[in-house]
């Protein structure tokens, strides 16, 4: 009983400090690139790379390193992500070249898409059924704390240090961290699945394919023969991608999962959602460098009406949504989002005061909560009991995908209206592509109307445990990585092979 009390407790401590971490580089980035800009000489295309390349490598790899845990072990496997992540994370820091800080953070991506999921699995299968969804509350908690914090923390280190040492601080954190998980946490098996590893390599090229044609068009315009390509040969793998999974003994995205007109909307509702809040987030956190003179660490600050909202409210708007249905709580939230956004871009200008920025920073917060807080609950209850897992794993990719689509379109929109040179060429350029981070807001609001109406509990009377305190870029990511119940067997606790109910 002693061992299984403090197997427990590291089981909590590591996988939590995991999740920070992870969750802490989703944006802590942002609010170095004015620094990543002025020292490596990065363009504003090359620098969407540092943030998508690291993106798509972790949206690529989340459903495929669950597999992985399950068959070779949970533990060990989750042991090799956080080694990779430090190393990367040690890569990124020394990058002499913004070309190899970008290959550093597709590293950095696969180790993130490893630690993420097997992080949830372990924690789960460490408690009683009784017990999982407070220990799924807290892990949620500690994501939400980290990205809220992310913005400040990566501020507060690019101005009081350098902004090399966001990387730095992962390093003996990630590998002390793997050392004490290989000798403290029980080692647990899943199902043996077989690896659906060519629809892993056709919805990555794709989604690569259409990113890198819409970076291309910023630079280059849409009539270049270079995007063109790049965007006909991405849809050409998505096609490629849907025709295999429908035909594939084991898909990795059953394709029977969108005959629910709710899974549908609600994925679509996520994908917007992201899209919106990460094209928002990337150039947001540049126009109060470079455009109102803000320092790192003032700009972090001045984010916290936004990025802090959701830890306050997301709970509050969980209950509410129990009571009134999800599609009440997703149409309102994305609109109030769209308004707080448009209403940013309304008021921005060079010489703004940050006081005219608080209220639509709150509004788009208070709609962000909402919405986040409603999405997943919608799309696990679309899905029988059984396919909750791969519901979940869909879900979290369709959303990061949406992260990189929003932001490789906002950043067309911006160089095709203004540039990093001077604040009003600043301004020039953000203000229209924040319009479009508030029209993707508004679209999910749209799809959202197609969502049933429907309350938390689940088909076969299976209840979602619910992931609180949730800020932008976490929930998105990861409160819906919930995983089908897991009941926790003697076999199980052994290391022996066992199968997930």
């Amino acid at each position: 009983m002693a061992r299984s009390l403090s197997s427990r407790s590291w089981a909590v401590a590591l996988t939590s400090i995991a999740f920070f971490m992870v969750a802490l580089d989703a944006l802590v980035v942002i609010t170095a690139l004015p620094a990543i800009h002025r020292e490596l000489g990065a363009s504003l295309s090359t620098l969407e790379w540092t943030v998508n390349a690291y993106t798509l490598a972790y949206a690529a790899g989340i459903i495929t390193a669950a597999a992985i845990g399950d068959r070779f072990g949970r533990r060990r496997i989750f042991c090799i992500g956080l080694a990779l992540f430090s190393l990367a994370s040690a890569a990124c820091a020394l990058a002499p070249s913004v070309g190899l800080l970008i290959a550093a953070r597709v590293v950095q991506g696969m180790g993130a898409a490893i630690i993420m999921p097997l992080s949830l699995t372990i924690l789960t299968t460490a408690f009683p059924p009784e017990r999982r969804g407070a220990m799924v509350g807290l892990w949620g908690g500690i994501g939400g704390l980290a990205v809220a914090a992310g913005p400040l923390i990566g501020g507060a280190i690019t101005q009081g240090l350098d902004w090399h040492w966001i990387f730095w601080v992962n390093v003996p954190i990630g590998l002390v961290a793997s050392l004490l998980a290989l000798v403290r946490l029980d080692e647990s098996y899943g199902p043996t699945t077989r690896l659906d590893l060519p629809a892993v390599g056709l919805v990555s090229g794709g989604a690569i394919g259409i990113v890198w044609g819409l970076v291309r068009a910023g630079e280059e315009g849409w009539a270049d023969r270079g995007t063109m390509t790049a965007l006909v040969v991405g849809l050409l793998l998505l096609i490629g991608f849907v025709a295999w999974e429908s035909r594939a003994p084991a898909p990795m995205l059953p394709l029977r999962l969108f005959s629910s007109r709710t899974f549908v909307a609600a994925n679509s509702t996520g994908f917007l959602l992201a899209a919106s809040l990460f094209a928002a987030v990337f150039l947001g956190s540049q126009y109060f460098q470079l455009a109102l003179g803000f320092s790192p660490f003032g700009t972090g600050l001045r984010f916290l009406p936004w990025t802090a909202t959701p830890i306050l409210v997301a709970p509050l708007a969980g209950v509410f949504s129990d009571r009134v249905g999800q599609r009440p709580m997703m149409v309102a939230g994305m609109l109030l989002q769209g308004v707080g956004l448009a209403w940013f871009a309304l008021v921005a200008t060079s010489t703004v005061g940050y006081g005219s920025l608080v209220l639509p920073l709150v509004v788009s917060g208070i709609g962000e909560s909402m919405a986040l807080a409603a999405t997943p609950t919608a799309i696990l209850g679309a899905v029988a009991p059984a396919d909750m897992g791969k519901a979940s794993g869909a879900n979290s990719t369709f959303q990061r995908f949406g992260s990189v689509f929003g932001i490789a379109i906002a950043a067309a929109v911006f160089a095709a209206n203004g540039h990093l040179g001077t604040a009003s060429s600043f301004t020039d350029g953000f203000r229209p592509a924040l319009v479009l981070a508030a029209g993707l807001s508004i679209a999910g609001a749209v799809t959202s109307l197609a969502v049933r109406g429907q309350r938390r509990v689940l088909a076969g009377g299976a209840a979602q445990p619910e992931v609180v305190g949730a800020a932008p870029g976490t929930a998105i990511d990861h409160s819906t990585a919930v995983l089908p119940e897991l009941t926790l067997t003697s076999e199980e606790r052994r290391g022996d092979p066992v199968d997930v109910a």
